[in-house]
């Protein structure tokens, strides 16, 4: 056996003895829910999904904004080198929830259509031109439709401030 094979076999025998039962659990749970996610990649709506991904990754190296991100990645990795060990713990507790939250076939469907209705509305509105101008504004604005939108909108600020100030236990005034 090559002393690189040792090596690798004592590593796993020392993460093997130092894991509680806990952490094996947590660990199996979640590694459950990361095939759970694989598996969902063999749809062909997430597929075109995760594509549409890579053609806005480019689209981010084109406008520099990509560069911002990994400047975020290095911020991040500076925060990450301050925390101390419960910090991490916690820091992985959450993580762990957030993925099993996420591994949930609703919010994963949910999520899909919101791109693609967000995608769907940037490119028709981008083929429309626009007048400019207060009435334009004011004629748009008489459309049953906007107004519909509009509705929509503020019921659903509205809820969604409701919902927040219930979790918090504070009462709303309206």
């Amino acid at each position: 056996m090559s002393e690189t094979q040792e090596n690798t076999l004592r590593l796993v025998q020392a993460a093997t003895e130092a894991m509680t039962d806990g952490m094996v659990e947590r660990m199996a749970t979640t590694g459950g829910n990361a095939l759970e996610v694989l598996d969902r990649l063999n749809n062909d709506d997430t597929k075109d999904a995760i594509m549409n991904t890579i053609d806005r990754l480019t689209e981010l190296q084109r406008s520099g904004a990509l560069d911002t991100l990994f400047d975020l990645v290095i911020l991040l990795h500076g925060a990450r080198s301050a925390m101390t060990d419960s910090m991490v713990e916690r820091l992985v507790i959450w993580a762990e929830t957030m993925i099993n939250n996420v591994a949930n076939e609703h919010l994963a469907e949910f999520a899909g259509e919101t791109v693609d209705a967000m995608h769907d509305a940037a490119v028709e509105t981008a083929q429309q031109k626009s007048s400019g101008g207060l009435m334009s504004t004011i004629g748009m604005l008489s459309k049953p439709e906007t107004q519909q939108a509009i509705k929509f909108l503020m019921t659903f600020a509205c809820k969604m401030q409701k919902n927040v100030t219930d979790s918090q236990g504070t009462q709303t005034n309206g």
